[in-house]
């Protein structure tokens, strides 16, 4: 019904419309004809086609269609003033922006349309012009938020020869500086760009383009007390001009149109309103489609990314493994496992994105396609960062980070964490910690890492309302180092002894659990075993079939002294007062405008630099202050992320020496974040960027 109604308004208005513009007034005998002079009905016998320019860009009130035709509320005024008038009008269109007096002679223009009615300005001027055809209000748009004032010192968008409304602006509020766009659109976009503060321009034209998407973040501001009346003025010949109709034929024409004018009734007005806003409503284009569900778009196009990544780590870990076991089994099973730990997520993301395109006008089925497309690229990440792991532990090339924690701090994290996903499966969690020292010297993010791991296991092996449960022990050695002992029980299914003997290989899992629909890779134990190793422990187990299993996982490390003031990491950082201006060098063009638009909506200004040469000149030219901190790609064009950081560092300047750079990149290695901090970058943040990650390193 609300498809159908407009356009039944639409047939009824056009027909009446029709029908009113094709029978001259002065046929009608129950029509009031106007009262023409001699002189004037021997102008219009001797004129009988009249030349009208019209404006090209001002939907729905005049403009060019789509099959090249004058159209909009004036094109059925003017309609029906050719047939009050007798005259027959002929409609050219006007070109965009300032147009010359001697381009209307040499066109042979004899009327233009849509001129801003102001009487006492157009004859100062000499120009003739007629009384309004169309009146409707003006008004303002600007970004939401604007501190809107007319006495304000705000910059104001118009459209390129808007002679009047410029002078009716200039008069009534000086403090406003008036730029000039070419067209209407490109006032909208300087507003919503921030150009400029604001636009004045007429309603009808104004609610049209105030439906396109990108301009969802601008309001509508009525303006009391100026109107915007439309009127002819007829190209004559004064002054210094030549080849136009004389001053006398152009006050005939004018007279016999002010008559034909003033039989036009309100009611008549209202229905060519109603047909052309009914005919021409705004239509979305494919960038309007993009840009609404522009966040469905990236997260395909970010799990396209992460898609290519697993498919490059994938070939890597094959040929080492082709290298190192020449075993078909070991290949077949290697290939079989990720290809189906690649083809599950995959599927689900296709599957997901084509549900969002045919559900484009369900908000609500959006908003669930979108977070189920997140939690499967999430686990696309996990499968990366086990790859990644496994790759290196491989290869030895992992190293921990050793430094003072808060172990205490740490198994907080933990708890919170696995605590709300084992409720959520309705299983009992029971913890119990001792600790003898909680501040010791270790690799925190691994030793969360298999905690977190070994407890995802209990959960997915335990069945609802079943139990799993976390104790911790610490014992001091001989050394003097604390050997600290981590058990994770649950009661669950437990494993065949068969899966026993191999619950340490790569890519093995129990065919049970895998069939339930339980995702992993088997990567997890394997990776967490030699990062127990590493960390001069190991991860034990017992386990049977129906009986549940527990996994002990130790490891030893150096007190920290208690006086030592780095902390674990996991305090919160003190605020740094007023939101810092951000470069952002990223030469990928999705990357930048995904980063730039989350920091710009969590309250930070940006600016971007395509390339590490473009980063350096945008900030030697910038004032001493203007940026707090560079978001810096490690790979890009002209200069890389670590030579701009350098080049940077070394500029003779204050902020130089001061200026917080981040290396932001997809290259994880130690390697190197080793090179980023060693080129003078102060933190390492790797892609996919976790923006709670980021936000909190930001304020840090």
């Amino acid at each position: 019904m609300r498809r159908i109604l407009p356009r039944l308004i639409a047939a009824i208005t056009a027909a009446a419309a029709l029908c009113l513009a094709t029978v001259p007034a002065w046929a009608d005998s129950s029509e009031t004809a106007p009262a023409f002079t001699v002189e004037e009905q021997s102008y219009i016998a001797s004129h009988p086609v009249v030349k009208i320019g019209y404006v090209q860009d001002r939907i729905p009130v005049s403009f060019t269609d789509g099959n090249g035709e004058f159209a909009g509320i004036s094109r059925y005024i003017f309609d029906r003033v050719a047939s009050l008038c007798g005259l027959e009008f002929e409609y050219l269109p006007l070109p965009r922006g300032d147009v010359t007096y001697e381009y209307l002679l040499e066109g042979g223009y004899d009327l233009v349309s849509s001129v801003e009615y102001n009487k006492e300005n157009q004859q100062a001027r000499g120009i003739l012009i007629s009384d309004p055809y169309f009146s409707s209000r003006k008004v303002v748009v600007a970004r939401e938020g604007l501190n809107f004032r007319f006495d304000a010192a705000l910059t104001i968008a118009i459209s390129t020869g808007s002679q009047t409304i410029r002078k009716v602006l200039g008069e009534s509020y000086p403090n406003f500086e008036l730029v000039d766009y070419p067209s209407i659109t490109d006032c909208f976009d300087a507003v919503n760009s921030g150009k400029a503060d604001l636009l004045m321009q007429n309603q009808y034209v104004v609610e049209h383009w105030i439906s396109k998407p990108i301009y969802e973040k601008l309001s509508v501001i009525p303006v009391l007390g100026l109107d915007d009346e439309l009127c002819f003025s007829a190209v004559v010949t004064f002054g210094d001009y030549t080849g136009g109709a004389s001053q006398e034929e152009g006050e005939l024409l004018i007279s016999i149109l002010n008559k034909a004018i003033s039989q036009l009734t309100e009611d008549e007005i209202s229905l060519f309103i109603i047909s052309a806003i009914s005919e021409n409503p705004y239509r979305y284009n494919f960038s309007d489609f993009l840009y609404r569900y522009r966040m469905a778009f990236r997260v395909f196009a970010a799990s396209a990314v992460i898609i290519l990544l697993l498919l490059f780590l994938l070939l890597r870990l094959y040929m080492r493994y082709s290298e190192n076991r020449a075993d078909a089994k070991v290949k077949s099973r290697f290939l079989s496992t990720m290809s189906h730990e690649f083809r599950t997520p995959l599927n689900g993301l296709i599957g997901l994105n084509y549900l969002m395109f045919q559900k484009t006008d369900d908000r609500e089925s959006l908003k669930k396609y979108l977070r189920q497309s997140n939690v499967t690229a999430n686990y696309l990440l996990s499968l990366v960062n086990d790859m990644l792991d496994m790759s290196n532990l491989q290869t030895e090339n992992l190293k921990l980070d050793i430094k003072p924690l808060d172990l205490g701090l740490l198994l907080d994290t933990v708890d919170s964490i696995s605590e709300n996903a084992l409720r959520d499966k309705n299983i009992e969690y029971v913890k119990d910690f001792e600790l003898i020292c909680r501040r010791i010297n270790g690799d925190g993010v691994r030793i969360q890492q298999v905690l977190l791991n070994l407890l995802d296991n209990a959960k997915k092996f335990t069945q609802e309302g079943g139990k799993v449960s976390l104790k911790l022990r610490q014992t001091e050695m001989p050394d003097g180092k604390i050997m600290t002992s981590a058990t994770i029980a649950d009661n669950g299914k437990g494993m065949s002894e068969e899966f026993q003997r191999h619950l340490f290989d790569a890519f093995e899992r129990e065919l049970e659990i895998v069939s339930k629909g339980n995702q992993g890779t088997g990567l997890g134990l394997p990776i967490s075993r030699r990062l127990a190793r590493l960390m001069g422990g190991d991860i034990t187990f017992e386990s049977r079939k129906g009986a549940g299993s527990t996994f002990t996982f130790t490891f030893t490390a150096e007190p920290a002294p208690e006086t030592d003031e780095s902390g674990s990491g996991d305090e919160p950082a003190p605020e740094r007062g007023t939101p810092p201006r951000i470069l952002v060098a990223e030469d990928n063009e999705l990357n930048a405008e995904i980063i730039i638009e989350l920091l710009n909506e969590s309250g930070y200004e940006t600016e971007l630099a395509e390339n590490g040469r473009k980063a350096l000149e945008k900030f030697e030219s910038s004032e001493e202050g203007h940026f707090g901190l560079i978001l810096m790609d490690i790979l890009m064009p002209e200069l890389s992320g670590c030579e701009a950081a350098r080049a940077i560092r070394a500029l003779p300047r204050a902020d130089a020496k001061t200026v917080r750079i981040f290396a932001c990149t997809a290259n994880s290695s130690d390697e190197d974040r080793e090179k980023a901090l060693s080129s003078g970058m102060d933190d390492f943040i790797t892609k996919p960027v976790d923006l709670d990650v980021l936000l909190k390193k930001i304020r840090g």
